[in-house]
């Protein structure tokens, strides 16, 4: 497992590498046991995941840019250190303590120069009880998101990827799953085009086309508070959009006259390699908001495509959109024509709106669901200094909890 594989909440196994059992037990060092913490010292620093039995994998290794916590629990309880690794107290401290600029590192000699509060087992029970009741939470809303995720996805490769509706009708079967209305929206033949086979009376068009707007953001005029919220490559992660990472810019010293956000704008990554191609949709706007020169804004038109509809299509062409970056290795750039050339599959409008009928409800609810997250982590973040300050005693933090949830 390398450091790509833990993110901001936790473990990510979705692109993982694998060594034999021979290897395996060549290997002297970086072995998890349950319980452990990890934290990435390398590159992305101060990442961290906790091994816990909620983790699938038995047999877990690290590289060389993580190191591992395995606490004395007669001192301190794991997932009190767990809470305490993610906490502002501790990351700041990682912060004066990190090296480097273009590879960031954290010196594993100076990881042991940071201070911990260590409060009596009971009280750090108490802790780890109520703010991992929170975590929980945390965990299985992300949990109920990539399903509600996979199931928009697999109607949307069913529908316009395997035309599984117009094979069958071509077969002379009745499409499995849809009722006879939705059946009979989808055609019962298929033509050729420059996509392939496709189905009758669909059509294929360039992105450009089929968009209202395509346009790289703007270098911002950056300022600490106040200003323009701006959105930026490291915003976009796991099909996600994560505001916290953004910045703010002052538009009285440059203007965003018409670059401002709105529902269903596609962002995807335009520069470097590795975070080239990513692709993130917006599904609500809650303030102005604008994105900076290494991301690109797609809005469908409205008229040959929905939204929801081009959000889905980009984010499963990821592969795709990354292979058309030009450039040197570590100078990268998606070009705007490059993209707006890619060719985009054009079903009949009843046909889509069909599909939006029933994935949109998926993904709002999704978006419910990161808003009570990040409304949790917000709250378990504020409890934490709280609690170890002794400023909140565990009993009213347990009625924050409450509220909380």
């Amino acid at each position: 497992m390398n450091a790509g594989n833990v993110t901001t909440t936790g473990f990510d196994f979705s692109d993982c590498a694998f060594i034999s059992e021979e290897k395996d037990t060549d290997l002297r060092k970086g072995k998890l046991q349950r319980q452990d913490v990890v934290l990435t010292t390398r590159g992305t620093v101060g990442n961290a995941a906790y091994f816990d039995e909620a983790v699938l994998f038995e047999n877990i290794r690290i590289n060389s840019g993580m190191v591992i916590f395995r606490p004395d629990p007669s001192a301190l309880l794991p997932r009190f250190l767990y809470l305490f690794v993610r906490s502002a107290a501790f990351l700041d401290q990682v912060a004066r303590l990190r090296t480097g600029s273009a590879q960031p590192q954290l010196p594993i000699r100076d990881i042991n120069r940071i201070k911990i509060p260590i409060p009596p087992l009971p009280e750090q029970r108490a802790i780890a009880h109520i703010l991992g009741t929170l975590d929980d939470k945390i965990e299985l809303n992300r949990r109920m998101n990539a399903t509600l995720e996979a199931m928009a996805r697999a109607i949307f490769k069913s529908w316009f990827v395997d035309f599984d509706p117009v094979r069958a009708k071509t077969e002379g079967r009745a499409p499995e799953g849809l009722n006879p209305a939705i059946a009979a929206l989808f055609p019962d033949g298929f033509e050729d085009s420059e996509l392939g086979e496709i189905p009758a009376g669909w059509r294929v068009q360039t992105l450009g086309e089929v968009t209202q707007y395509l346009s790289r953001g703007i270098s911002p005029a950056y300022v600490e508070h106040g200003g323009v919220l701006v959105l930026n490559q490291k915003c976009i992660r796991d099909g996600s959009v994560d505001s916290t990472k953004g910045r703010r810019h002052d538009s009285t010293k440059k203007s965003i006259n018409g670059r401002g956000l709105i529902e269903g704008d596609v962002l995807v990554n335009s520069t470097g390699v590795g975070t080239l191609g990513r692709v993130a949709q917006i599904l609500a706007v809650e303030e102005e908001t604008i994105v900076d020169s290494h991301v690109t804004v797609v809005r469908a038109d409205g008229i040959n495509l929905s939204w929801n509809y081009l959000g889905i299509d980009l984010s499963r062409r990821q592969d795709e959109i990354e292979a058309l970056g030009e450039g040197s290795t570590g100078q990268t750039e998606l070009a705007r024509a490059r993209l707006a050339g890619l060719p985009v599959l054009i079903p009949e409008q009843s046909v889509i709106a069909a599909f939006d009928k029933i994935a949109l409800p998926f993904r709002y609810r999704r978006l419910k669901n990161e808003c009570e997250s990040r409304t949790l982590a917000a709250l378990r973040d504020t409890l934490l200094p709280k609690l170890l300050s002794g400023e909140l005693r565990v009993k009213n933090a347990e009625r924050f909890i409450e509220v909380g949830t």
